[in-house]
């Protein structure tokens, strides 16, 4: 009997290795944060009581597309050679687990207009990201669905060469917004029930990483509670975002995600 257990390697896991090489460049300056989500996960548990189909992903959804929208800078992107561009527009990319051929595997989807749309609709978008059926892991690349010319030909090139491809991408904003959204939202360490953060490596000026939620003692209104806190990450790319815009929008997020907003 064999004494290992082979698995299929999915071709998009490719970009991955793109994504990870390219985010060790990137000047991306890192904040810790603890949240108090308590009063959000009450609303959310008495709002799906009620009927109303929304998920804390959702609606955290919702929270950073509102907090980005009142801090534009949060995800402005280098333009030409002296300028930023930021758009009013908020595009935020997170990972859907999908079946690919029997494997599960994380595919980002991009929610458009985020900061425009409900949370309902929100949910409704992941909703129907997930139940989209994927017959092969090459017809995807980035974040949607490509021609299967396209998408097999780039699993197929030589990293060096996809490389290229990203430069190229990467050099125009209206592409980045176009095929990857102007933020990134990474939920893994929802799944655990540990105290921590994760640090992703991202090629987003914006990074978000949701760590787990714990049960901590809080100071509450000068008393002490045990209180549902969230372990979150923050990634700037200091090329593009100074300290003072950064931590006016850390603390408009904070603000927001305390507060429940949108729900």
């Amino acid at each position: 009997m064999d004494d290992f257990e082979l698995f299929d390697f999915p071709r998009s896991r490719r970009a991955t290795f793109d994504v990870g090489k390219i985010g060790l460049k990137k000047h991306h300056v890192v904040g810790l944060l603890e949240i108090d989500v308590t009063n959000a996960q009450r609303k959310i548990k008495e709002t799906k009581n009620s009927g109303r189909r929304i998920s804390f992903t959702s609606w955290f959804v919702k929270a950073v597309g509102h907090s980005v929208a009142d801090s534009m800078h949060s995800h402005a992107i280098r333009y030409k050679k002296d300028q930023l561009i930021a758009f009013k527009e908020i595009d935020i990319s997170i990972p859907v687990e999908r079946e690919v051929n029997g494997v599960k595997v994380p595919i980002a989807t991009i929610i458009r207009r985020a900061n425009h749309k409900t949370v309902e609709e929100i949910y409704s978008d992941i909703k129907t990201s997930v139940k989209t059926e994927i017959q092969k892991d090459k017809d995807f690349v980035l974040t949607e669905r490509k021609s299967k010319f396209s998408t097999g030909l780039f699993f197929f090139l030589p990293q060096w060469i996809r490389m290229l491809i990203w430069k190229r991408i990467l050099n125009n904003p209206f592409s980045i917004k176009k095929n990857m959204g102007t933020v990134i939202i990474t939920n893994v360490g929802m799944f655990g029930n540990f105290a921590g953060w994760i640090i992703p490596k991202s090629i987003h000026n914006l990074c978000i990483g949701i760590g787990s939620i714990v049960n901590k003692p809080w100071v509450v209104n000068d008393q002490i509670e045990i209180r549902s806190i969230l372990h979150l990450s923050i990634l700037f790319d200091h090329d593009a975002i100074d300290g003072a815009p950064a931590t006016r929008f850390t603390q408009c997020l904070v603000e927001n995600i305390e507060s429940a907003i949108g729900i």
